[in-house]
């Protein structure tokens, strides 16, 4: 996908991402709303891979590094988390809302595109739908075939499955609802392999 990032510009100037990465640590949640939760963490994620990429840069991917997503811990408001448990348990099983998906960049080639912004609680709603409507919309995640009247979509539809289906008849139904031109219901979906090469320029 589109939404490459420069990597090697971010470890010359490591210094500021590092500053960035520190002060996760000292932030206080206690009296914060759902929304500043879920743009803290959502942004706390995208910020430590990010630093972490840029660390230990270069990479081919953030596979390369053991433990990157489920072993290494980091202080994030108060407590020591890995990435893993930021994106699970602060975020995807806590507030259930399909579109968060589209709001993580795990630096893979395959995931959705990383925002050239941070999200924030007072436009969130309005920050995941347009991420959201982004990438579906974008033919490089969601792969139409007209002529054999199939879809390839992200492992990341099977992966999360029943968040999708929620309120929703099939997996198709949840991307039409954000698709421009909406894709016939007799489509068939077909999932391609997750790209976990660097999204690196």
């Amino acid at each position: 996908m589109k939404g490459k990032v420069n990597y090697k510009s971010l470890k010359d100037n490591f210094s500021e991402v590092d500053k960035l990465y520190s002060s996760l640590q000292s932030i206080d949640l206690s009296k914060s709303t759902e929304a500043q939760v879920k743009a803290f963490y959502i942004n706390a994620y995208n910020l430590i891979v990010i630093h972490q990429i840029a660390k230990y840069y270069p990479l081919k991917s953030a596979l390369d590094r053991n433990g990157f997503f489920d072993k290494v811990k980091h202080d994030v408001a108060g407590e020591s988390l890995t990435l893993d448990q930021i994106e699970k348990g602060k975020v995807i099983l806590k507030f259930r809302d399909p579109r968060v998906h589209f709001a993580f960049s795990c630096a893979a080639t395959g995931c959705p595109e990383l925002a050239n912004f941070a999200f924030n609680p007072e436009n969130l709603e309005e920050q995941l739908v347009s991420r959201t409507t982004r990438a579906v919309n974008n033919p490089e995640f969601i792969k139409v075939d007209n002529q054999t009247k199939k879809v390839n979509v992200s492992m990341i539809f099977k992966w999360y499955e029943k968040e999708f289906l929620e309120g929703n008849a099939t997996v198709l139904a949840y991307i039409n609802k954000y698709r421009t031109q909406k894709i016939p219901g007799d489509y068939s979906i077909q999932f391609y392999d997750y790209d976990w090469s660097l999204n690196s320029l």
